[in-house]
């Protein structure tokens, strides 16, 4: 089908192309340059080749000696204490295996640090979790720096690893790469019921043991956490910027079909290296286009508001800048076709079983939604990803054509019938700075909410005023402070059940914070990752008790309602001292000092040299 491309998706690409032209330019030169000509270990020293093959099998040993056979780099993110990263122990195995079946070899380049948000929520460790993301992208360049390798396999799944590991990636632009996903777990326990013994905790009627019954029939086995928060965000994004192979996104983990795309992965990547007629450089393929892309699939699917940050700071390691009002632009055109937890109340395994990327591809594609005309690992254009993986009876990766019509409208719908006309994500600005909404599960009788606001500076500070009953009442809670520069920016999803019971009393209950919430934030309006931040002289210092707050995501604006005082007021100040010490918080010092502001990633990278 030849379809034009709708002219907001066409505007908003070609101006983030032409204010990207000198770095994108600069980028793809380096990468030219990179690239030489041949196995780059072929120029390594006898010794270098020696240490780089040393502990290999005699096979693969023949193999990298002479050189003419594609070596993969594994960067791995293992641990098993992540139950989504827990499979990833059995997948480097599997690719030798595969890379050896079709003439190649494979190493373990590296392993980078796995951090799980669930388990660090309301805990010192999660002021770590955002600057992990950058610690990711700095361990995948030293794993790759050994310089052995013709193509590399990420192994990633959740929050800040898969940004950190295309961080990485893209400083060896030169390299094909291909993402390899685990799949989520089994469904559990109903998020629907999760989530009212989680409000029933808040309010004291149901126990600690109750709470962690819950908690442990959801989370329950190997695999993604099976809500669409960052982690499975991740996954949609991978797809639909053609880093996976298409349809492998949501394959559960310890499956024959999973195993058979790991291995499908391995050989692709050895196929589409220097040494053959296809070479595709993952630098070459995240353009313009494919950012476009991903921004559109979040959207689409009511994604993680995570990615606000990360795919600024992705496009950012390409030589591309994505900004703010790039995604509130696409939002307007892009239609809502999922409903998955905290959006609604299925999991990803039932949005898979509905028909899942497949058929959310194509429906963007025949709309004109879509860059169709991008490259991908599994080849030219993104029609491709159009269809779904099955296990064929010798036990390879069989595809066929995705389903016609969702097999479920409760939680996937076409273009021509989306649970809303544009993707629910607004940016608001105003007289307290610049911040992002996602109201694509709010009731729109709450996208407005103008009360005096309670201010604070720790989030259990929160639950202690809600339990002593001091927010029973119309409020816009205000936690600043929170910002990457002044404590890592934390996720602050602890506060979600406090604030729904408040909203679900009758009251018009709101958050204001530098702070973020993902995508498991929930029907509570939330302005996040307000710029600049309170630690950086933002105007949410200048906040007390009781002043006038609007939060209006129909007129896309975040206010205060100026007292007398306000331009003479004094920016409040807190010791943030406690927060910079204990659990390795003292050796993210330079982070906190050098971090970008949210609305330009809130890493640590400066932009790349021009």
């Amino acid at each position: 089908m030849n379809t034009q491309l709708h002219p907001v998706v066409a505007q908003v690409t070609q101006r983030i192309v032409e204010r990207s032209r000198a770095r994108r330019t600069a980028y793809l030169a380096r990468i030219e340059a990179a690239s030489g000509s041949g196995p780059h270990r072929r120029r390594l020293s006898c010794g270098n080749l020696a240490h780089g093959f040393a502990a290999c099998t005699v096979g693969d040993k023949q193999a990298l000696r002479s050189g003419v056979a594609p070596n993969l780099g594994i960067v791995n993110s293992y641990n098993d204490m992540l139950s989504a990263h827990q499979p990833l122990e059995r997948f480097p195995e599997l690719i030798k295996t595969a890379a050896r079946d079709c003439g190649a070899t494979a190493q373990v380049a590296g392993g980078v640090p796995a951090m799980c948000d669930g388990v660090t929520q309301g805990r010192e460790g999660m002021e770590l979790s955002l600057f992990s993301r950058d610690v990711i992208a700095m361990s995948t360049a030293i794993a790759l720096s050994h310089d052995m390798f013709d193509a590399a396999l990420y192994l990633g799944v959740c929050d800040k690893i898969v940004p950190g590991l295309l961080i990485g990636a893209l400083q060896y632009g030169h390299l094909p790469g291909i993402f390899v996903p685990a799949g989520p777990m089994t469904s559990g326990l109903p998020n629907d019921e999760k989530s009212r013994v989680r409000q029933r905790y808040a309010t004291g009627e149901a126990s600690r043991e109750e709470l962690l019954e819950a908690e442990a029939r959801s989370y329950h086995g190997p695999g993604t956490c099976t809500f669409y928060g960052t982690a499975n965000s991740n996954q949609m994004l991978m797809e639909m910027m053609g880093l996976h192979l298409p349809g492998s996104s949501f394959v559960h983990p310890n499956t024959p079909l999973r195993d058979a795309l790991t291995a499908q992965a391995a050989q692709r990547a050895a196929q589409i290296t220097a040494l053959g007629d296809d070479y595709r450089p993952i630098g070459r393929i995240v353009d313009e286009r494919a950012i476009v892309n991903g921004v559109i699939g979040l959207h689409a699917t009511g994604g993680s508001t995570n990615h606000l940050l990360h795919l600024i700071a992705m496009a950012a390691a390409a030589g591309i800048e994505l900004r703010l009002e790039d995604f509130d632009a696409l939002s307007s055109a892009i239609p809502l076709l999922a409903r998955v937890y905290p959006n609604g109340s299925a999991d990803v395994n039932h949005f898979h079983a509905a028909g899942g990327l497949a058929f959310l591809i194509g429906e963007l594609l025949d709309h004109g939604l879509l860059h169709g005309d991008v490259e991908t690992v599994a080849g030219p254009g993104l029609a491709r990803y159009r269809v779904e993986a099955r296990l064929a009876d010798d036990g390879t990766v069989a595809y066929v054509p995705s389903t016609p019509a969702s097999a479920d409208t409760a939680v996937l719908r076409p273009v021509a019938e989306p649970f809303r006309a544009d993707g629910g994500l607004r940016v608001l600005n105003g007289n307290l700075g610049t911040a992002a909404i996602k109201v694509s599960a709010v009731p729109e009788d709450r996208w407005t909410v103008q009360a005096p606001c309670r201010v604070f500076a720790e989030q259990h500070e929160v639950k202690q005023a809600f339990e002593r009953g001091e927010l029973d009442r119309d409020v816009v809670v205000v936690v600043r402070f929170q910002g990457p520069r002044a404590n890592g920016m934390p996720e602050l999803h602890q506060l979600t059940p406090t604030l729904t019971v408040l909203q679900k009393r009758g009251h018009r209950v709101a958050l204001v914070t530098d702070g973020r919430m993902s995508g498991a934030s929930g029907q509570v309006p939330a302005a996040i990752h307000v710029t600049p931040e309170a630690s950086a002289g933002g105007p949410l210092a200048k906040l007390r008790d009781g002043d006038v707050v609007r939060v209006d995501a129909v007129a896309g604006t975040l206010s205060v309602v100026e007292p007398g005082d306000w331009a003479t007021r004094e920016h409040a100040t807190v010791d943030l001292s406690a927060h910079h010490v204990g659990f390795g918080r003292e050796l993210f010092a330079a982070f906190r000092g050098y971090a970008a502001p949210a609305d330009q990633g809130a890493g640590v990278f400066p932009p790349l040299p021009l």
